[in-house]
């Protein structure tokens, strides 16, 4: 039985995806062609979303429509907050898309914005009926709807969690060294951080444990592996200390 699809509430998820050099975001082509002659009237992007079903708790409309853009499942997504300025559909592509799928255009629709951080290597999108790709964060233009407001606001709310949580360890491989752990900060910060300054600092943590054990196979001077401890992390209370890593 098909459910019913509420009109007035949407999910939207800001999906980063980090590739070891950049941070990218999964955008949903949206292209409205005419109906008689085929062409193509406009083509945009927009973060992957929809409408929530009647009786469809958030989170899971998140998931549900993450799934059937993607094939991603069992994502742990942060909730960014609700995005309902009256005006966040008046663009003009956007009246004709709303049209073209049967909403009414003046109706006003509220959105709660989700984001995730994940391993690009690690997801492999299953594309469906939609044309969903990783673009770079920096390369990304205007958006459909509020969606840029929505990515700024993710972007931010990112910056500060990975300042303050072990979410950075959780998209290195399982040994890393110091540089790929740079790497990732300043990717995700949007910065440069001085090296010895940023190594000071993060050599406080108790949850970083440095291995016997150095690169191989490098063209320069190997460096030393460290692993993410879990157990003291949570024993230690490093989440108050995480801040170092700036």
């Amino acid at each position: 039985m098909e459910q019913a699809i509420h009109p007035n509430i949407s999910v939207d998820c800001v999906i980063f995806g980090y590739d070891f050099e950049k941070l990218n975001v999964l955008l949903v082509e949206r292209t409205l062609l005419d109906e008689s002659s085929g062409k193509v009237v406009f083509s945009d992007l927009t973060l992957a979303g929809n409408h929530v079903f009647v009786n469809e708790d958030l989170k899971d409309a998140a998931h549900r429509i993450l799934f059937d853009l993607t094939g991603i499942k069992d994502l742990y997504l942060e909730q960014l907050g609700a995005f309902g300025d009256p005006e966040r559909l008046s663009g003009h592509n956007d009246q004709l898309w709303l049209n073209y799928l049967g909403y009414k255009p003046e109706d006003r629709v509220i959105t709660v914005g989700f984001y995730a951080l994940l391993n690009c290597e690690q997801v492999k999108i299953v594309l469906k009926d939609r044309t969903v790709k990783w673009y770079p964060l920096t390369e990304i233009g205007q958006l459909a709807y509020d969606h840029n407001r929505i990515l700024e606001a993710a972007l931010h709310d990112l910056r500060i969690k990975i300042r303050t949580a072990h979410l950075a360890f959780e998209l290195l491989p399982e040994k890393f060294t110091l540089s790929q752990l740079q790497k990732l900060m300043e990717v995700v910060l949007g910065k440069t951080l001085d090296k010895r300054n940023f190594r000071k600092r993060l050599l406080k943590l108790k949850s970083l444990v440095q291995l016997d054990e150095k690169q191989k196979g490098v063209a320069h001077k190997p460096g030393y592996l460290y692993a993410f401890s879990k157990e003291k992390y949570d024993l230690y209370d490093d989440q108050d200390t995480f801040s170092v890593i700036m």
